[in-house]
Formats: structure tokens, sequence, C-alpha cells
């Protein structure tokens, strides 16, 4: 499916008002102000897991549902959220997954889904996310490796615009 850069624009405007966002949503994280985090220790679980062990992600997610959108900070600015973590391994089905269940997603998902207009239209109006890192250092180009066939085309493009590396070390070791 092709989107136009004026669709893709028209869309974003809209989910960064809000529009889209069903007022059940609003409502619980106003309501929520009060909530306890949860606990970094089952957050941590989550998004570790979700590098290897899907079946424990969706135990954990059945469990404690707003972990749908957890992050670690596993330090140096090293952030990382279940839908990351499945998104540089490169499981394309488990992303999907989390997509359906409503998890946010980023311009390296969209690179490992394929999501070749998407990802063209983000680097036309923001050029230096060209050069954007992910989780642990993965740029753009591994995670359109990761997607395989349907990422070619998008891989290809990358190249062309002179990203050569899959993955800069920038990261203190954990």
């Amino acid at each position: 499916m092709q989107v136009s850069r004026k669709e893709f624009i028209r869309a974003s405007l809209a989910a960064s008002t809000g529009l889209m966002v069903p007022s059940f949503v609003q409502a619980t994280a106003v309501d929520n102000q009060d909530a306890e985090p949860i606990d970094m220790v089952i957050v941590k679980e989550f998004v570790l897991k979700s590098h290897n062990d899907f079946p424990r992600v969706q135990a954990l997610l059945t469990e404690y549902p707003h972990l749908l959108n957890a992050t670690v900070d596993w330090k140096d600015g090293d952030f990382e959220s279940s839908i990351g973590a499945m998104a540089h391994m490169g499981y394309l089905d488990q992303v999907k997954f989390m997509i359906e269940k409503g998890a946010r997603f980023d311009i390296f998902v969209l690179a490992l889904l394929g999501q070749t207009a998407l990802v063209k239209a983000l680097i036309d109006f923001y050029p230096q996310a060209l050069h954007a890192i992910g989780p642990h250092g993965f740029t753009l180009l591994h995670h359109a490796k990761k997607g395989g066939e349907p990422a070619q085309e998008l891989y290809d493009f990358l190249q062309k615009k002179g990203l050569k590396e899959e993955f800069i070390k920038t990261f203190k070791d954990k």
C-alpha cells in the first residue's frame, strides 16, 4: 500500500493533536495520574524476553497490559521498548502483534516492516532521520536488512542515500 506524502503528513498531524486517540484512552491517562509505576523488575523482564521468549512476553502483557509501551533505560541513553527489541531482532510477526495491541512504533519498526514510502517521507521531511540510532546502536539499515525481501527496496534506498553502517557503537558496554 502506497501512502502519499500529503496523506502521511495529514495522518501525522491528526495523530499528534490527539484526533485519532479514542476518548477512553485520554480519560484513562488523566484518571491514572496517581497510579504507581510498574515495577522496573517486571519492565526489564518484559523487554529482555522480547528478544527471545514471545510466550513469556504475551503472558506478562496479559497480566500487566500497561507494559505495552514500557521502556528500559539500559544506561548511557540506550532506551528500549518491547517492540524495539523485537524490531532489531527481526521478529516481524511479533512486531505486528504488538502494533495490533496498540504499541507505539517508530521509524525503525517501519524499516523492519518494509514501509518504504513512510520511511522515505520521514527522511524527506527530516533528513537527519537517515542517521538515527535505535536501541543498542542498530541503524535503519540493520532494521531494513532484518525485514528481508519486503524491506529490500528500502534497504537499497538507504544505501543509495549513503547509509553504510548497520551498527554504530555509541553506547557503553553494559
